[in-house]
Order: structure tokens, then sequence, then C-alpha cells
């Protein structure tokens, strides 16, 4: 279960669903020398953030070990944020994760995904504000002897 949150951490930070987070400003504030007037717009690019090799090291490569235990502690909270972060992130991040991780143990215990002749490796990401890709993912799926648990 431990690498499985790796790799569901690791898999939202490549592939972050919103490309940033949008928030108004109540009050003027300064942060780090800029001033930021009330009312105005601030953007938070978190796919830019989850890509930044200044954050991640090698940032395009799949690497869920990035979020073990001994390297968890080092992330900046503020360089990952599929679920924005505060008191304003989104209501419904545990029962997403929770379902998330319910989909792939239940798919890995009835199948075996490989990639096949139509598969598009790498994957190519739409430019749109929600990151879906830009094709289908095709997929060749197999049971897993034969049989479907259906518990």
């Amino acid at each position: 279960m431990e690498y499985l949150d790796m790799v569901v951490n690791e898999s939202m930070r490549i592939y972050t669903i919103a490309t940033r987070v949008n928030r108004l400003s109540k009050k003027d504030a300064e942060i780090n020398g800029v001033f930021i007037p009330k009312g105005t717009e601030v953007v938070i690019p978190i796919f830019v953030l989850h890509q930044d090799p200044k954050y991640w090291p090698e940032s395009e490569e799949f690497c869920p070990e990035r979020f073990s235990k001994e390297n968890k502690d080092r992330i900046n909270p503020y360089t990952y944020l599929p679920f924005g972060y505060g008191p304003r992130n989104c209501i419904g991040m545990r029962f997403s994760l929770i379902n998330m991780k319910l989909a792939i143990v239940k798919i890995l215990q009835n199948f075996s995904l490989h990639p096949c002749e139509e598969t598009e490796v790498p994957l190519k990401l739409g430019k749109k504000m929600i990151h879906a890709p830009e094709k289908p993912i095709v997929l060749k799926i197999i049971s897993r002897n034969g049989a479907i648990n259906k518990g």
C-alpha cells in the first residue's frame, strides 16, 4: 500500500488534472518583494510547478520513490499541489485518493495491462484547462486466471 501511495502521488505530479489554480487577493499583500493589490487575480501554475527541475530533479521521469517515507519530508508542500493547499484545498481530496487507490487495486487484482501497437508512448497531453490525453489511451487488457473477482 505504501508503494501504491507513492505511485498515485507521482502520477498526480506528472499528470496533474488541473493545470492551475486561480485565487482573488482579498487584501493588499507583499510576497517576496512583489506587491499584490486587493482584488488582483493570482494564478498558481500547478502543472509548471510539478514539472520544474528546480524542485523535481529529472522532472519528466516517472519516479514514485520521490514520495517515499525517506524523501517525502524534503518536498516543499507549495510545489506539489494536485488538490491545492491550505484551508481552500479540494474538499474531495480524501474521497478522490481512496477511490483512485481502490480502482487501481481492483483492476490489477483482475487484469494485466500491457501496451500494444496503438498505445501512444510517450503520452501527449491536450492543452486545455483540465489535463487529458490528446488521444484515448489504448492498452491490451488480459484477465488474470480467466476469472473476475466480483467481491
